[in-house]
């Protein structure tokens, strides 16, 4: 990882524009809701969204919005299935792409879950050329299979101890 020091922030007014002016690579626009999209669905829905900025330094590289302890459409025909934890959206602004950020985020999700006492990290994503099915299934979920929305369910199992907060002290701003 080529990266300085990222971190998860919290959503605040001064990073919020810096957030919604977050643009993924053209090809990936298929694939990944804007982030402006993301807050809107995590304003409405402030007991299920999780959404974090993923900052290095003072920039804001990339963004990433976890659910905790939902039951899934998924798991419907299971009856004894436990709720799911995980990634509801993941971008990395084109520009910053390659450089760890979206794995770092995943991991960063992923103790956030653990530390939340979940076993299990889910994801979805939509299928097709150029889509994120390659990076999740090289991180180590396994695909599990179609959602009634048509996009692939992936999971992992979480093992070891717990790791710090994910989310850092320091602060990334809105730069004029």
């Amino acid at each position: 990882m080529t990266t300085a020091h990222p971190r998860l922030e919290k959503v605040t007014p001064d990073n919020v524009l810096a957030a919604c002016g977050l643009e993924v690579a053209p090809e990936q626009r298929a694939f990944v809701a804007p982030v402006a999209q993301s807050l809107a669905e995590a304003y409405v829905h402030p007991d299920l969204a999780w959404p974090r900025p993923i900052c290095d330094g003072e920039r804001v590289v990339g963004f990433v919005m976890v659910y905790f302890d939902l039951a899934f459409d998924f798991d419907a025909g299971a009856p004894d299935a436990p709720n799911r934890s995980g990634l509801w959206r993941l971008a990395v602004a084109a520009g910053e792409q390659g450089r760890g950020y979206g794995r770092f985020a995943v991991g960063a999700v992923n103790e956030e879950i653990r530390r939340r006492g979940g076993k299990v990290s889910t994801v979805t994503w939509k299928p097709g050329e150029g889509g994120p099915e390659e990076f999740y299934l090289r991180l180590g979920y396994r695909k599990r299979g179609l959602t009634d929305d048509g996009e692939y369910l992936g999971d992992m199992e979480l093992e070891g101890p717990v790791g710090p907060d994910p989310v850092g002290p320091a602060r990334c701003e809105q730069r004029s």
